[in-house]
């Protein structure tokens, strides 16, 4: 069985990649890699997409590059391989962004990214550090995870869902913030999973044996 972690140049890959493959050991997952090769994307069995920055640079790099982004519509829509989208990842999985511009996302999820504004305007944005989950869905990759189970969260925007039932889990920073979407064969994280500690790893665990 092989992960692939995407590089599109758009990912912080080297700490997804010592999380991935520290679980894919303890859990007997397989081989974790990090590839910007096409056919090794369309041949993985399962998907993994970070990514950094601001969400008009990402889907450009993603459709940019030679062939990723068509072998991820393949072998997520087609094929229908799991698929977990981390922080940016999660946002490009939206109808559209608007962060500077209006931005076309993938479109697997009914949403728009927009600029978190929260409540109370003493809270700074962006979003950044430990918060606790609010889990309004069961999913297995949320196995042994709880409501109040905490995260780390770096993001100045949020995925806003159309569908309640596409929306996993949420946060309160001065309101709802989501931090998980998802709906058949694929996940989203607003947050870091390989910087969550014991409760992101067993996350990472769950989903290299996830099988929807």
């Amino acid at each position: 069985m092989i992960t692939a972690i995407i590089d599109y140049e758009s990912g912080n890959l080297h700490s997804a990649k010592k999380a991935f493959q520290r679980m894919a050991r303890e859990v007997d997952g397989g081989d974790v890699l990090i590839t910007s090769d096409a056919d090794m994307i369309a041949r993985a069995d399962r998907l993994v997409l970070p990514g950094d920055g601001a969400f008009p640079s990402c889907a450009d790099e993603l459709r940019g590059h030679n062939g990723i982004y068509e072998a991820i519509i393949d072998a997520v829509e087609t094929k229908g391989r799991p698929f977990l989208g981390i922080c940016v990842g999660m946002q490009l999985m939206a109808t559209t962004g608007h962060e500077y511009e209006e931005t076309p996302g993938l479109g697997w999820i009914r949403g728009n990214v927009k600029k978190i504004a929260p409540a109370d305007t003493e809270l700074k944005i962006p979003h950044m550090g430990w918060n606790d989950l609010v889990i309004e869905q069961s999913h297995p990759v949320l196995s042994g995870v709880s409501t109040g189970d905490h995260t780390y969260f770096v993001h100045s925007f949020q995925f806003n869902v159309v569908d309640a039932k596409d929306r996993i889990a949420y946060v309160d920073y001065g309101g709802d913030v989501t931090a998980i979407v998802g709906r058949d064969t694929i996940l989203g994280m607003q947050f870091h999973p390989e910087k969550s500690q014991d409760v992101g790893l067993r996350m990472i665990g769950n989903f290299l044996h996830w099988q929807p």
